[in-house]
């Protein structure tokens, strides 16, 4: 059995490593110190327009916080597209609120406008306002900004901007991660670039990203002994895996460049394979394609891929089940098109990460070549 590719493993560059013997050296291993400060300074320098970010443990933290920040409790409702992964909607559970997923359209594969200002015409009808939209670039691709925060200004609703596969793209030459009221990154272990574990809140309010902090450090009141007014959490993020993501962050634009390389090479692979399309970028989208991702014409062509390069020890995986499918979620309410569940049954994910090689990108070209020959 030849070696396994993965879909997308973490790529160390070599400059973590002073980082974290530095951590080391100084003893900085609590969940403070110079790199947590250093790397939060690294993130605001790269996305620019005036961003504060706090360094967490999880996207998925961050999401949490965003959601308490935006006021969201017991018995609110939040608008979150369904074609996502289930960190983006668990977090509304933790809050004993109530998820209102929203459909995707064709276009970029992301919540769509349309449905999006149906389900707030609807809930407002039924007396319940959305507190909240949590909408996604999926697998990198910029959702549709400009309409998506058009509608949700005119109804006086925040959007919490989940930008946890989209570090690196860019919408209208804008860094995504910016443009929600508040926003998450995240740096898990197969993201464009990783922490281990780690995650990001943004906003452009230093009081929100100081809140943020209180909030993921237990919460404590500045007082000699340990006093808590508020209801406080474990969120920070370490002293030495933000060491690993200072370093990271050093090449970040050669991590997306080699993901998005990854792209073009499938793409132009099967230029001749009509039954394998792509999500071409809109004009003003550029996405850090953090996962290279095919359709095909069925479910069966789908399933027909994944385990022939299965059993070739190649990793890919079916497009995220929409959270409108999911168990969990059964009885939430939904605003649907029929554009998610037709991307879940025909699309796949590549392998994708920025170091595969030459050798392994070909192994995966050849074996899905093979299986259209079969």
């Amino acid at each position: 059995m030849e070696s396994k590719i993965w879909l997308s493993s973490p790529h160390m560059s070599g400059k973590e490593q002073s980082y974290v013997n530095n951590a080391f050296e100084t003893n900085w291993i609590a969940p403070l110190g110079p790199h947590v400060n250093g790397f939060e300074s690294d993130i605001q320098n790269y996305l620019k327009q005036d961003t504060q970010v706090a360094a967490l443990s999880s996207g998925t933290s961050a999401i949490h916080l965003g959601l308490i920040l935006l006021n969201v409790g017991l018995g609110d409702e939040v608008i979150c597209q369904s074609k996502t992964f289930s960190a983006s909607a668990n977090p509304i559970a933790y809050q004993g609120a109530t998820p209102i997923f929203v459909d995707s359209e064709k276009d970029t594969w992301n919540i769509c406008p349309e449905q999006l200002e149906i389900a707030i015409k609807d809930r407002i009808s039924k007396g319940k306002k959305p507190k909240a939209i949590i909408s996604v670039h999926l697998y990198g691709m910029p959702y549709k900004v400009d309409e998506v925060h058009k509608i949700a200004k005119a109804y006086s609703i925040p959007v919490l901007e989940d930008s946890a596969e989209a570090l690196g793209s860019t919408y209208k030459s804008i860094k995504c991660g910016t443009f929600g009221d508040i926003s998450i990154l995240s740096f898990n272990g197969n993201k464009i670039i990783t922490t281990s574990g780690g995650g990001a809140l943004v906003t452009k309010d230093i009081k929100i990203k100081e809140k943020a902090v209180f909030l993921a450090t237990q919460a404590r009141d500045k007082a000699v002994e340990y006093l808590h007014s508020s209801i406080g959490y474990n969120y920070r993020l370490s002293n030495v895996l933000a060491g690993i993501g200072r370093g990271q962050m050093e090449v970040l634009d050669d991590r997306v460049a080699a993901r998005r390389a990854n792209y073009e090479h499938y793409k132009n692979s099967f230029r001749n394979i009509e039954e394998i399309k792509f999500v071409d970028e809109p004009e003003g989208y550029y996405s850090n394609r953090w996962l290279s991702c095919i359709l095909t014409p069925s479910e069966e062509i789908r399933e027909g891929i994944r385990t022939s390069l299965d059993a070739l020890n190649i990793e890919t995986r079916p497009l995220w089940k929409p959270m409108h499918q999911q168990p969990v979620f059964k009885d939430a309410p939904k605003y649907l098109n029929g554009v998610s569940d037709d991307l879940f049954k025909k699309g796949l994910c590549l392998p994708s990460g920025s170091n595969l090689t030459d050798i392994e990108l070909n192994r995966v070209t050849s074996a899905i070549k093979t299986y259209f020959r079969a």
